[in-house]
């Protein structure tokens, strides 16, 4: 039988206000009491029920997160830091993946709003009317995290991603390269793809060098996407010196392609990308990336929930993390 709040309050010799003060970490119990409660929970076996507490206090410490792909270590990066600063402020998380797709995304968002979460924290791509009136109709607080909406109405957590972008492209161009290719994601995902396209075309035009389409390929951000996008640039009579891609795992497949073809990097072809994963620092050589800091951007956005959660003071709603260029082997000077 399912051991009740009444079991320990009677095992305990004491009121069942009193064992509820215990469970709820009410600092208005003696020492002795507390320990008398503790040890009747300890025997018993008791749970407390976090559905009746949720109904009671209309509050159920919980809060969903959709994640777009949780076999991307980028993303479990800042699930850790979300969990961390959670767990500080004694939140669970109910973490959900949707694969980047809208139609997932949305049934998951609804799906964590029927469990009652108490807020939501929304890494994916593009942020569509659909999601818009979905966070509308939620009546919990939404906080993007790693991406943005395109009115700015939803605070957010995330960096300044045409910036990123522009600043890696520099830096090839400060090594000398003008012929430099870019393997973005779609153009419809505003950070990704969109953000890190316009600053790759930005650094291109400021620095008198013309952009050509025919040096842009569309991947999908994994590995594979990555070498075919290169077997398509090696196959140029003119190929290009210095490749930027928009993801690391993208710019790993580059860096592979490249080494079968028996070339080297970057004495023949040089590779930057955005994110900065542990898996830079695997690849040989290690890959020169800007990065982004995904730990506390998966932090700051779970604080700035836990605010909006708790009705607090709010002075920034949209907050822009810093980011750097993390300079290895990848990158050298055109030849």
């Amino acid at each position: 039988m399912t051991v009740t709040i009444y079991d320990v309050a009677r095992e305990a010799g004491v009121s069942m206000a009193t064992v509820s003060r215990v469970v709820n970490n009410n600092p208005n119990v003696k020492p002795q009491t507390r320990k008398k409660v503790y040890e009747a929970i300890e025997r018993l076996g008791y749970r407390p029920n976090a559905v009746a507490r949720g109904l009671a206090s209309k509050k159920t410490t919980t809060v969903g997160v959709v994640i777009p792909d949780i076999s991307n270590s980028i993303f479990a990066e800042v699930a850790r830091g979300i969990e961390d600063i959670a767990n500080m402020y004694h939140y669970n998380i109910i973490l959900c993946n949707a694969d980047k797709k809208k139609d997932k995304e949305i049934r998951v968002i609804n799906t964590l709003l029927e469990k009652q979460v108490d807020g939501l924290l929304f890494m994916g791509g593009t942020v569509t009317d659909e999601h818009l009136q979905a966070f509308k109709t939620a009546n919990v607080p939404v906080v993007l995290c790693a991406t943005t909406d395109e009115k700015g109405t939803i605070p957010s957590v995330d960096i300044d991603h045409e910036a990123a972008a522009y600043d890696a492209v520099k830096t090839l161009i400060n090594q000398g390269h003008t012929k430099i290719a870019m393997i973005s994601g779609t153009l419809q995902d505003p950070a990704n793809g969109y953000a890190r396209f316009h600053g790759y075309k930005r650094a291109l035009e400021e620095s008198g060098i013309s952009y050509d389409e025919d040096l842009v390929r569309i991947g999908n951000y994994r590995y594979e996407s990555g070498v075919e996008a290169m077997k398509h640039f090696l196959d140029r009579s003119d190929k290009p010196t210095a490749v930027f891609s928009a993801t690391d795992e993208m710019a790993i497949g580059t860096i592979h392609a490249i080494q079968d073809e028996g070339l080297k990097v970057p004495d023949d072809i040089s590779v930057i990308s955005v994110d900065n994963s542990r898996m830079a620092s695997m690849v040989r050589p290690q890959l020169s990336a800007v990065a982004q800091p995904m730990y506390d951007i998966g932090a700051v956005s779970m604080r700035l929930l836990t605010k909006l959660m708790k009705k607090e003071n709010v002075e920034l709603s949209k907050v822009v993390l810093p980011h750097e260029v993390v300079a290895r082997q990848s990158v050298g000077a055109k030849s």
